[in-house]
């Protein structure tokens, strides 16, 4: 299977966001495997608003698809991100089950995954609703796309003052807002894959009608790798 990737860039900094759809060629296969090991714990030691299964040496199948999958990506991460290699960090199934009215303060705004600039985001859509995708954003009092260990102060300090005004709405950002200004999404298609750093400003489009379910069959499913290029 050829499987061909787009390349699109991100706000002033122009960082690399890599597409890459029918990245499996067997989507249905992954999203059984991963109901095999549901159901899932509730996501711990951050703010990711459901479920989370993390994917071990011991789950066979499972890490089978993610040794596939990260040889599949090598040439397209080599390619973009300006790198020999990457180490896998961590591998995970997910599962959105929290419900808008029930987020906690940072969960209605952007996140980061690390202020490293080799931390790669690899994000894997496999059963995913209509009208849901992630986006990519811009601090707008501080300009900040990309959190790094120098404006990291700048960024904490600007989202915990403006989660304080933030906190009287529910639910998940939904585009641009007076906080953050919105620079670019991607829709979610099963078996679609994006690729980006993880210091990239993003939060996950969620729709209001959506299934909230902790049934991998049934819920918002993804497989999210996290790596460090070198």
């Amino acid at each position: 299977m050829v499987v061909k990737p787009e390349l699109l860039r991100i706000g002033q900094s122009a960082s690399p966001l890599v597409v890459v759809d029918d990245a499996s060629g067997d989507v249905g296969s992954l999203v059984e495997i991963a109901a095999a090991l549901a159901p899932f714990p509730a996501a711990s030691g951050s703010y990711y608003p459901g479920q989370r299964r993390f994917i071990t040496p011991a789950d066979r199948a499972a890490y089978a698809y993610v040794e596939r999958l990260c040889e599949r990506i090598s040439p397209f991460i080599g390619g973009a991100f300006d790198c020999d290699g990457f180490d896998l960090v961590e591998a995970s199934f997910s599962l959105v089950t929290t419900p808008p009215g029930a987020l906690l303060g940072p969960q209605r705004a952007p996140h980061f995954d690390s202020t490293d600039p080799r931390y790669l985001a690899v994000l894997h859509y496999l059963n995913v609703p209509a009208g849901s995708g992630t986006a990519f954003f811009r601090q707008r009092a501080t300009g900040i796309e990309q959190v790094t260990a120098h404006n990291l102060p700048d960024f904490v300090r600007t989202a915990e003052r403006d989660a304080a005004l933030r906190a009287r709405t529910a639910g998940y950002i939904a585009g641009s807002d007076p906080h953050y200004e919105e620079l670019a999404r991607v829709e979610a298609v099963p078996d679609r894959l994006l690729i980006y750093q993880g210091s990239l400003l993003h939060s996950g489009i969620i729709p209001e009608d959506m299934i909230f379910s902790p049934e991998p069959r049934r819920g918002r499913l993804t497989a999210n790798l996290f790596v460090r290029a070198h």
